[in-house]
């Protein structure tokens, strides 16, 4: 039997409510007072999040601009090194009753991300990366098995996952058409782009990936989706709740 999730349309907004939102859905759904939620969105001005135990320490970034507006840096509630969210597109998934193993449940939530791609010509495969990641400021200039890249070895997604009790919120950010230059600024090395079918290219590639990745979460999560924005109450709530929490994300 199929289960209902609820979609959250495509959003814009700062990393900072982004990083609420996700955070106090988690908590909803922990609570039992939410269902299962596929969400996407972008980060709107642009940031770089730093994980939840990531020493600051980088003081060159906070006075970082893009097109002559500053960069925000905001701390994700999961862990992880350093993501440069521009040109990206985030997915996040809060769901329950996952294997209590850290990667087993990694690999059951990233099975609708390998489909999806899968279903748009692009084959992707688990990271291998030691440990000594953790050394690594950059997210994306490693690839650990909980991170997704092609077959030419180019990280394609970034994952992080929180857990409390039996709920689990994982997000991550795909790389679709970064600023070379501006990474390079950030990280002090070039990015290393994968390579995406012409189809993705252009002003629909964003709806196209998503739309992919939407089917095919409904097939791997066995759920149907019931499409839902987030009500001008539900943020006001959520704004709340994070100061409450004195969650500063």
């Amino acid at each position: 039997m199929s289960s209902t999730w609820r979609l959250i349309p495509l959003m814009q907004a700062s990393g900072k409510l982004h990083m609420a939102i996700d955070a106090w859905l988690l908590e909803q759904h922990r609570q039992g007072l939410h269902p299962p939620t596929l969400r996407f969105y972008i980060w709107d001005p642009p940031a770089i999040s730093l994980g939840y135990h990531q020493r600051h320490g980088f003081r060159q970034w906070e006075s970082l601009l893009w097109n002559g507006k500053p960069i925000d840096l905001v701390r994700r509630p999961s862990g992880g090194r350093a993501v440069l969210h521009q040109g990206d597109l985030t997915y996040a998934v809060i769901t329950s009753d996952l294997p209590a193993n850290r990667m087993q449940a990694y690999q059951q939530i990233c099975e609708f991300l390998i489909q999806g791609w899968r279903s748009l010509g692009v084959e992707l495969h688990y990271g291998q990366a030691g440990r000594g990641y953790i050394h690594n400021p950059n997210c994306f200039g490693t690839a650990t098995g909980a991170d997704l890249v092609t077959i030419d070895g180019a990280k394609l997604i970034g994952s992080a996952q929180l857990r409390r009790g039996t709920a689990v919120l994982q997000h991550g950010s795909l790389q679709l058409e970064p600023d070379a230059a501006l990474f390079q600024q950030v990280f002090g090395v070039a990015p290393v782009l994968p390579t995406l079918p012409h189809s993705l290219q252009g002003a629909e590639r964003i709806k196209t990936v998503m739309d992919a990745l939407i089917e095919s979460a409904g097939h791997c999560f066995n759920t149907d989706f019931q499409i839902r924005s987030l009500s001008e109450a539900e943020c006001a709530t959520i704004q709340n709740w994070s100061k409450d929490h004195k969650l500063l994300w």
